[in-house]
């Protein structure tokens, strides 16, 4: 309480409102698996279109494993999918298994990679991430500034006009301009305190050891006569090997590692360090640049003078193009390793340095409420690979049953007949997943061919369009699946009424109402958690109100705690009955909130419990819709 030790008035602001309880957001979906390029223990950051997932995660080619087995790229499909279908945020977690075995020309760790090597200074370049997508295109160019070396007025002695610490220069002698052959001398700028005039001015360190100072240099108002100070500076242009995509391009880099510009530097190491300050460069940054044996820029601007013929005096020459004072170097080694295991898939974390891979990953972002690993049941038909897919199935299952907050969508597998799709659902129940059967036909943008794709993609976005467009509670089924032209299997009534009872979720064709997802069933045997939707509106429920109730942990536990908690989730339910979630006709018998004498013993208040008890009448979807028809006479009463 306020002290009050002297009169006066003293003006205090209260709450006499109940705290509130915000809904949070059902939409945001985890997607697992293996992709052309991309971070693999980095924490993913939300991608909100297919643009964003390239850039960061590759292109949508084929992916091309050890053995060699190619693949379609089915994350970039489903992607694809869940964006058409209408979701908006989704994160990332790339899995990747290096090659067992090696192949003529291929890394060990999949990375690419490309070694510009001259006299004493090596410059390697590397992609940064594994893949096959790493094999880019990668162009050095050297550029040459407007001369620099002006002359005071007011004293007449030389001035450098925007020049920097460890700028790497070339200095061209007097009489000489930039017309070939230019007497040049490549230099290292350095401020100091020249105490001749007694301020402060400019030395350049050759490569040589000589050092020559700015007051040695003779300006001239024409440009073709003088001495000249140019600084020149590099800018790089990675290539993806996928025309469909921009290129990145990276200008205005100096050369020496020490340049600063206000206290950051922005040299080709730091742009492109290993080590990069922010975990968005170290997603998106495509390219890794290490040098060795370069100790200063000026060791660096040799190696690369040295490694091209011509193109120093490319670099000197006003009239050269872009091209001319190029270098080209292609990155090579880079593979998309071996098909990754169900251990890929479960990742590890390491407590000494946080890094998470596979679904450990995952675990960190509290908003995700749907995840999936598309592609995984591809060839389950296969006694090969089955086991691995029915292990990414439990750990699907488990990763979701152990955030609480979240559902897996499960893919059948590919090529499979109800007897094959009805054997994988008796060896699975949870209320925390769904199946869904067959796979979706579509026009591949890559082949150009009708392909089949698994289903998570599709039905991933149709969650996230269902509760935008409609609630959450709302069943996601009756929808339209975008981008289908056909299913993998037609299915009709009778194939259906084998499969609906086991929670086999169908995608169906119906003339003149195009393709639907037509289930929104769990996997569970629980008849209580029968429905997609109920599992994910209680899911809501909860971690709304887990989070909207934080406030209360360590208040004073009595009556007056009590009322503030059942004021606040009851205000809550009411939103949500007044919504149309909950079945009743009025908030008495929709939903009730109990949190007194009743809920707790002296036990549980001797120990520090909280416990309120929560009912809810919630919705089930109209799964049957059932017209009884009669024959009526007109004199019956």
């Amino acid at each position: 309480m306020p002290e009050y030790l002297s009169p006066g008035v003293y003006v205090e602001e209260v709450s006499y409102r109940a705290k509130s309880i915000e809904g949070l957001g059902t939409t945001t979906t985890g997607f697992i698996g293996p992709t052309r390029y991309g971070p693999i223990d980095i924490p993913p950051d939300v991608i909100t279109s297919i643009g964003e997932f390239e850039r960061t995660y590759g292109d949508r080619q084929q992916l091309e494993f050890g053995g060699p087995t190619t693949m379609h790229n089915y994350m970039w499909h489903a992607a694809r999918a869940f964006f058409e279908q209408g979701g908006t945020k989704l994160y990332v977690t790339r899995v990747f298994t290096p090659l067992a075995a090696l192949g003529a020309g291929e890394s060990a760790d999949g990375k690419a990679v490309f070694t510009i090597s001259s006299g004493s200074a090596d410059i390697q370049v590397q992609a940064r991430f594994p893949g096959e997508f790493g094999n880019m295109h990668v162009r050095i160019t050297l550029l040459l500034g407007d001369n620099v070396l002006a002359q005071d007025v007011s004293t007449g002695r030389p001035a450098a006009r925007g020049l920097f610490d460890n700028d790497i220069l070339v200095l061209l002698g007097q009489g000489s301009p930039l017309s070939s052959p230019p007497a040049a001398v490549f230099a290292r700028a350095e401020s100091f305190f020249d105490t001749d005039p007694g301020q402060q001015s400019w030395r350049f360190h050759t490569a040589g050891g000589e050092v020559r100072k700015l007051s040695d240099l003779h300006p001239s108002t024409d440009p073709d006569a003088g001495d000249h100070i140019r600084v020149i500076t590099a800018t790089i242009t990675i290539y993806p090997n996928d025309p469909n995509l921009s290129t990145w391009v990276y200008s205005g880099l100096a050369l020496d590692r020490s340049h600063e510009i206000n206290g950051v530097s922005d040299s080709i190491e730091a742009q492109f360090s290993a080590q990069p300050d922010s975990l968005g460069a170290a997603r998106t940054i495509p390219i890794v640049i290490t040098l060795s044996g370069a100790d200063d820029g000026l060791s660096l601007l040799e190696a690369l003078l040295a490694s091209a013929p011509g193109l120093q005096g490319n670099l000197l020459d006003p009239n050269s193009t872009d091209v001319a004072r190029s270098i080209d170097i292609l990155l090579q080694g880079g593979n998309d390793g071996d098909r990754p295991s169900a251990g890929a898939y479960e990742g590890t974390a390491d407590p000494t340095t946080t890094i998470k891979t596979g679904l450990k990953a995952l675990e960190d972002i509290d908003e995700v409420s749907i995840v999936a690993a598309p592609g995984s049941t591809f060839d389950y038909q296969n006694p090969a690979w089955r086991d691995e897919a029915a292990t990414v199935f439990g750990l699907l299952i488990a990763h979701a049953e152990r955030m609480r907050y979240r559902i897996a969508v499960l893919d059948s597998g590919n090529g499979q007949s109800i007897a094959d799709v009805r054997a994988l659902r008796a060896k699975l129940d949870s209320s925390y997943a769904a199946l869904y059967y067959p796979w979706v036909t579509i026009l591949d943008p890559v082949t150009n061919k009708e392909i089949n794709l698994p289903p998570s993609g599709f039905v991933a976005g149709i969650y996230a369009r269902n509760d935008v467009q409609r609630a959450v509670y709302k069943a996601p089924a009756n929808e339209v699946v975008n981008l289908a032209i056909s299913f993998e299997s037609i299915l009709n009534r009778a194939q259906q009424d084998v499969l609906n009872p086991l929670g086999i979720n169908c995608f169906r064709f119906f003339e003149d109402r195009g393709y639907r997802l037509w289930g929104a069933r769990t996997i569970s045997s629980d008849p209580e958690w029968k429905y997609v939707n109920l599992r994910r509106y209680f899911a809501y429920l909860e971690h709304s109100i887990d989070k909207g109730t934080q406030w209360a942990v360590f208040e004073p536990n009595g009556p007056i705690l009590w009322a503030n908690v059942r004021r606040t989730i009851s205000d809550f339910l009411l939103n949500e009955w007044q919504n149309g979630a909950l079945l009743g006709d009025k908030p008495e018998t929709s939903y009730f909130v109990r949190c007194d004498r009743s809920t707790m013993t002296q036990n549980d208040l001797d120990n520090g419990r909280l416990v309120c008890l929560i009912g809810v009448a919630a919705l089930r979807p109209a799964e049957f819709v059932i017209f009884r028809i009669g024959q009526w006479t007109a004199d019956r009463q």
